[in-house]
């Protein structure tokens, strides 16, 4: 199943971010530390070109820090690209952007000119909390739902820079279901658009393979579950989550287990890896040239031949 969701506004905001970039000088992507491939935009990627862009690892007090700085080393192998791990329980660390951004355009700061910088990130990623830290007052409305930026807006915070905002966009189609879940599994896609007990197979198989050990400590397992649905029994069975004869009710067990990974109560972890998504890239890039050759063979297809 590949998960989608694109309001109506998102698709204005990619429309809106193609015109504004001529006129940015660098750009600020706000990335989920957990998923930072997956939170990333590769519609953004294609348009900014060689353009300056700090990539900010938002939420990195939830993820697995071993698999940050994985990221971060990965992220600036691209000589335009800076990473900045941040949390919102360090604002300090936040307020370091601005003199990033000013390092990394040495011409900007003799002139005196305005550095006008486009900030952009998928929805519920921290954003809007990130801004109203920079700028010292409260700005961006911000919430535990995705999509609460509805317009592009200008904001001054000082030192000499000015961000554009824009409504956090996800792309059209994610062509990789694993991206789908992820973003499902972190809060980036709306609730109502999803199907609670697929997201939560998903992240419990993840859970069993990569964090064990979490999982024992956090439910009071004496003994690991061979597999996701025995995970999700284990957990609705301790937390009560019974319907009547004892069945345990999926779709609260599954709530819960969503609720308790994207609030870091299961531990710091992290969804992906540089290694993984190589791998997932390489084994897209198949799969796009099997649709591509199939496709070139119905059109090559005689009329009225089977």
């Amino acid at each position: 199943m590949l998960i989608q969701w694109y309001p109506g506004h998102m698709h204005k905001a990619s429309k809106e971010i193609k015109q504004t970039l001529h006129q940015v000088d660098i750009v600020i992507e706000v990335l989920d530390a957990r998923i930072p491939f997956s939170s990333q935009n590769p519609m953004l990627e294609t348009l900014r070109g060689d353009k300056p862009c700090i990539k900010i690892l938002s939420k990195s007090d939830l993820a697995d820090p071993e698999i940050t700085q994985q990221w971060q080393n990965y992220l600036e192998q691209e000589q335009s690209v800076r990473t900045l791990a941040v949390t919102i329980e360090h604002p300090e660390k936040i307020r370091q952007l601005s003199d990033l951004c000013h390092k990394m355009l040495p011409d900007k700061a003799p002139s005196g000119r305005l550095i006008n910088t486009l900030i952009v990130g998928i929805p519920n990623v921290g954003k809007s909390t990130l801004i109203n830290i920079l700028a010292g007052r409260m700005i961006a409305k911000t919430g535990n739902e995705p999509a609460i930026t509805k317009m592009q807006q200008r904001i001054a915070i000082g030192n000499g820079i000015v961000l554009l905002d824009t409504p956090g966009v996800l792309w059209a189609n994610l062509e990789n279901k694993n991206t789908g879940y992820r973003l499902a599994t972190t809060g980036a896609i709306k609730d109502t658009a999803i199907n609670h007990e697929q997201i939560a197979y998903f992240a419990a198989d993840y859970l069993l393979q990569h964090y064990p050990e979490h999982v024992k400590t956090r439910f009071q397992l004496e003994q690991l579950p061979a597999s996701e649905l025995e995970l999700l029994e284990a957990i609705g069975k301790s937390r009560g989550c019974l319907r009547s004869g004892g069945r345990v009710d999926m779709d609260r067990v599954s709530k819960i287990l969503l609720a308790e990974l994207r609030a870091g109560m299961i531990g710091r972890m992290s969804y992906e890896t540089p290694e993984m998504m190589e791998q997932e890239l390489a084994e897209l890039t198949i799969i796009r040239a099997e649709k591509a050759a199939k496709k070139e063979a119905r059109k090559q297809k005689p009329k009225g031949s089977n």
